[in-house]
């Protein structure tokens, strides 16, 4: 049932993305003769500069996961949890959330971690990033507010205030909206004992399941040094995408302000559909053209652009890790049956 579950979201955020990427391209149709020479001219050195930034990242988070297996007395091979990292990374891109599950696996059949074990961690590591998520969502919010605003009032409230111009003059419509109003009420204190036992039962274990998480990095021998490493793959993945900026130049006067603005959303596009495809370049494009000003073609390219590279990255270091994986640790059977 849940894999049949899992198969359905997944099939559905797809075809989301998908009607985003037919969307994208469609909106932009006019303009493919420019669209096609943006990327043949676009400079890859900073393309390239950028992936590498982002396979940094990506060996931080295998480093930093042995800081939470070791208080629990486990320990992955540096090389495996590596590639445990990248499988897992690709497998997102097939089922969303599939990767944690790889991941563990693969830790418990290479390295002997017990999956509940890795699991926990994996948990532990995905609030650390939310956390870290919503650190970048405040400074995004101090340094680009009237951007923001901006950007809310353009998409969301100007279109609101046409649709409810003409309510007071229509008693109708006003009388229908006082009444789900008064429905919404009625609701709420007919099911707030609901609510009460959610946080009490299932909800409210996921929660206290959260605040242990977080308590476990007290646990630690070096906290400071993993807290150091969490702040070093966020910064990695600032930098992947601040200095893909320079490779269109229609983007390139572009700043690190700015940058935290795409990182933010960006996220959210990435949370949206597997690997963010479609969803990611959608929301930077809107961004690009709506809140900086930036001309269509490279506001269609630059995110295409920085979405493709690190797809490419994961889909050929994924395949190259599900290699090298059964071999490398063939050899450390086979040398530690030797030195037996």
């Amino acid at each position: 049932m849940k894999n049949t579950k899992s198969i359905i979201q997944f099939l559905v955020l797809l075809s989301i993305g998908i009607l985003l990427v037919y969307l994208s391209f469609k909106q932009v149709a006019p303009e493919k003769d420019n669209i096609i020479a943006a990327f043949k001219n676009a400079d890859y050195v900073w393309v390239f500069v950028g992936i590498f930034i982002s396979l940094i990242s990506h060996f931080l988070r295998a480093y930093r996961w042995n800081y939470l297996l070791e208080p629990l007395g486990q320990k992955v091979n540096l090389v495996n949890a590596t590639c445990h990292v990248l499988i897992g990374y690709f497998a997102n891109y097939g089922i969303p959330r599939m990767g944690e599950i790889s991941r563990c696996t693969l830790a418990a059949k290479y390295d002997k971690v017990p999956f509940e074990v890795g699991l926990g961690t994996v948990i532990t590591e995905r609030i650390i990033d939310l956390l870290l998520f919503l650190v970048i969502f405040v400074l995004t919010l101090l340094l680009q507010f009237q951007e923001l605003i901006g950007l809310a009032n353009e998409l969301i409230f100007d279109k609101l205030r046409e649709k409810f111009a003409g309510i007071g003059e229509n008693p109708v419509m006003l009388f229908v909206l006082m009444a789900i109003a008064v429905l919404m009420l009625v609701a709420f204190f007919m099911l707030r004992k609901k609510f009460s036992s959610l946080l009490k039962g299932k909800l409210g274990n996921i929660l206290k399941g959260m605040g242990e998480g977080i308590g476990s990095v007290r646990k630690m021998k070096n906290p400071f040094q993993f807290i150091a490493l969490s702040l070093g793959i966020w910064i990695c993945y600032f930098y992947s995408l601040y200095v893909a900026f320079f490779a269109i130049p229609g983007t390139s006067h572009l700043g690190q302000k700015e940058c935290l603005t795409l990182l933010l959303f960006g996220t959210f596009g990435v949370m949206f559909s597997p690997g963010g495809l479609g969803a990611y370049p959608a929301i930077l494009g809107l961004i690009l053209t709506t809140t900086f000003h930036i001309d269509q073609v490279s506001a269609f390219a630059f995110p295409w652009l920085a979405w493709t590279s690190q797809f490419v990255l994961i889909v050929v270091l994924g395949v190259i890790s599900l290699i090298v994986l059964p071999i490398y640790n063939r050899k450390n059977v086979l040398s530690s049956n030797i030195k037996k």
